[in-house]
């Protein structure tokens, strides 16, 4: 047989064939396809972990995974723009920072967040309804800083996060749709629209 690799010095071993290094690479990326989707950039570094994979064997498992169906960086970055707006409720900004991380490239990043509804204000708006009552407490202004944090680690600008958290926490009761005798503290954390 051709495939077959030569003994080595050792009697009795033989060498891993082309096909065997393959096998063997692909075998470990479909494990790993098996638990979560992978962008091509997180592929790579997947078979790069396979002792003996070389970048030809790399280069050849992408290909096939592509061939198959089983690698897309378009439709994997159109699932985790849909799974971040949808179910996580996050903004423009985090939503491209998860792409960064995940590998995918930055012209498919932007196509996918094109396609992503200009709405910010509304799903900040949203979330913070979602939020006001459990940040709610006897000072008005630090509910504010609470519920306005939450919506910018969730990557919404701080102008929007702010409107939004206004807008939350006069709906449930908490801040300035409030009267209350005396005058009104000043607040310790200014935010300053993103521009």
């Amino acid at each position: 047989m051709s495939d077959i690799a030569d003994s080595s010095d050792e009697p009795g071993e033989s060498v891993e064939t082309d096909d065997e290094m393959r096998e063997r690479a692909e075998a470990a990326l479909l494990r790993k396809l098996r638990s979560r989707s992978l962008s091509l950039a997180e592929a790579r570094t997947v078979l790069r972990g396979v002792e003996g994979a070389d970048e030809i064997v790399i280069e050849e498992a992408i290909e096939h995974f592509v061939d198959l169906g089983y690698l897309d960086d378009a439709a994997f970055a159109d699932q985790l723009v849909m799974s971040a707006v949808e179910r996580r409720g996050e903004g423009r900004r985090a939503v491209a920072e998860t792409l960064r991380k995940r590998g995918i490239p930055r012209d498919v990043a932007d196509m996918a967040l094109e396609a992503l509804p200009d709405d910010d204000a509304e799903r900040a708006l949203e979330f913070a309804r979602s939020k006001a009552r459990s940040v709610g407490g006897k000072d008005d202004e630090a509910s504010l800083r609470r519920l306005a944090g939450q919506l910018a680690r969730r990557g919404y600008p701080s102008s929007v996060a702010l409107t939004a958290a206004r807008t939350a926490l006069r709906e449930v009761g908490i801040g300035a749709g409030r009267s209350r005798p005396g005058p009104r503290p000043m607040p310790g954390v200014r935010f300053t629209p993103d521009e």
